[in-house]
């Protein structure tokens, strides 16, 4: 895939954060590892017919054929990429409705490049290619279910949102720009153009706005991991704290022109990794 650079979903998106996905995953026992690398398969595959380069239409009917496939995983007869799944939905109690609604969060994007979306539908958006995921993930790592949903949704906002701050460069380079609608006419930008809108001297002050968003979300994230077993939360621990680390590299940075790229280095990423996998 050539656009690993832009705001896909945040558990598999980009070096630094594939990394800290790579990082959290292996530490867990080899039932819940194969499971969340099931997980990270599927969300990849339906994420490159999304981020092609082909018609749109073939795009969204090879995104239908993927509803076909997991339908047919729950109706017990999987087709071959889907052959090894049936134990881990089964182990693991995976619901067909979100890894429908990963498909349905990869589709938002096909019909037409997403620009400016309000904030209903933004947050339609991350919780479908976020959250959805986040929902799998926390019963593979064992979560009760209610703070199991919670900690989804919290986490899985943060982690998008701080993709869509990240990458609002990369992303208004193939005409997207997940910038909130409500959010740019504040500022005074009437434009939904991507490429005035990220040169526009305002901007700031919209990003100033995702910026608390996602902290609160990480914040109440935290809530919710605190509460549970350390084992239990390893996983999404090490995520949330690398992301975190990142959205703040951000905020340090700015969002003013000229805007370098931001990652978190080597050395950040195992000190996370040994506090929070090994220790």
């Amino acid at each position: 895939m050539n656009r690993q650079m832009t705001s896909q979903p945040a558990t598999f998106q980009g070096s630094a954060s594939g990394s800290s996905f790579y990082a959290a995953m292996r530490i867990l026992p080899r039932a819940q590892r194969e499971a969340m690398f099931q997980i990270y398969s599927f969300c990849r595959q339906v994420d490159d017919i999304a981020d092609s380069d082909g018609p749109r239409e073939q795009r969204l009917a090879a995104l239908q054929q993927w509803r076909d496939d997991i339908d047919a995983l729950y109706r017990g007869q999987p087709p071959a990429r889907l052959r090894d799944y049936p134990a881990s939905v089964e182990k693991f109690g995976l619901r067909r409705e979100d890894f429908l609604a990963i498909v349905d969060g990869m589709a938002m994007d096909v019909p037409a490049d997403i620009r400016a979306p309000d904030l209903a539908t933004l947050d339609l958006y991350c919780d479908r290619v976020a959250s959805a995921v986040g929902r799998l993930s926390v019963r593979v790592f064992g979560l009760p279910q209610d703070d199991g949903i919670l900690l989804a949704h919290h986490l899985g906002r943060a982690l998008q949102l701080t993709n869509i701050l990240r990458d609002i460069d990369e992303d208004a380079g193939i005409g997207r720009l997940y910038l909130p609608l409500e959010g740019l006419l504040h500022a005074g930008i009437t434009s939904n153009d991507p490429q005035k809108v990220i040169a526009d001297a305002a901007l700031p002050k919209v990003c100033a706005s995702l910026v608390t968003r996602a902290r609160t979300h990480f914040e109440k994230a935290d809530e919710v991991m605190n509460r549970n077993s350390r084992r239990a939360v390893r996983a999404p621990r090490i995520m949330s704290k690398y992301y975190r680390a990142i959205l703040e590299l951000l905020v340090a940075r700015g969002f003013a022109l000229p805007r370098a790229a931001v990652r978190l280095n080597k050395a950040a990423r195992i000190a996370i990794l040994l506090r929070y996998a090994l220790i």
